[in-house]
């Protein structure tokens, strides 16, 4: 899989996200990593020393009434965006072709403000 995003950049961003997003009343998960190199099925890991060539990085932030938005990006450039804002709003977001951190920040502060109504980095 081509390297269009660096997963270790994505995790400093969303690491000094964790402080505003847990100050706004949100739940928010450890990462997981994902080793291209394990075997089938690859392990979800939440050490990223044990991870020698992460092909993605995932988070799951929880919210009042239950709602969740899921992400997994992958170092090719898309993410898999699971949300449920609440029952009668749930589905899929749009994330394909992104281009690197500052796309993909962006991008994660609108799924957060999408799905629990805060801004995604404070800002």
């Amino acid at each position: 899989m081509e390297r269009v995003i660096d997963l270790d950049e994505l995790a400093g961003l969303l690491t000094r996200r964790t402080a505003y997003w847990r100050a706004s009343g949100l739940d928010v998960g450890r990462t997981t990593w994902r080793d291209a190199g394990a075997a089938w099925p690859q392990p979800l890991v939440a050490d990223r020393a044990g991870v020698p060539d992460p092909d993605s990085l995932g988070l799951v932030v929880r919210g009042p009434a239950e709602a969740e938005l899921s992400v997994v990006v992958f170092r090719g450039g898309w993410a898999d965006v699971d949300f449920m804002a609440d029952p009668d709003d749930a589905g899929v977001l749009p994330a394909s072709e992104i281009s690197g951190a500052p796309d993909f920040a962006r991008r994660m502060d609108g799924w957060v403000h999408r799905v629990f109504g805060v801004p995604g980095s404070g800002t």
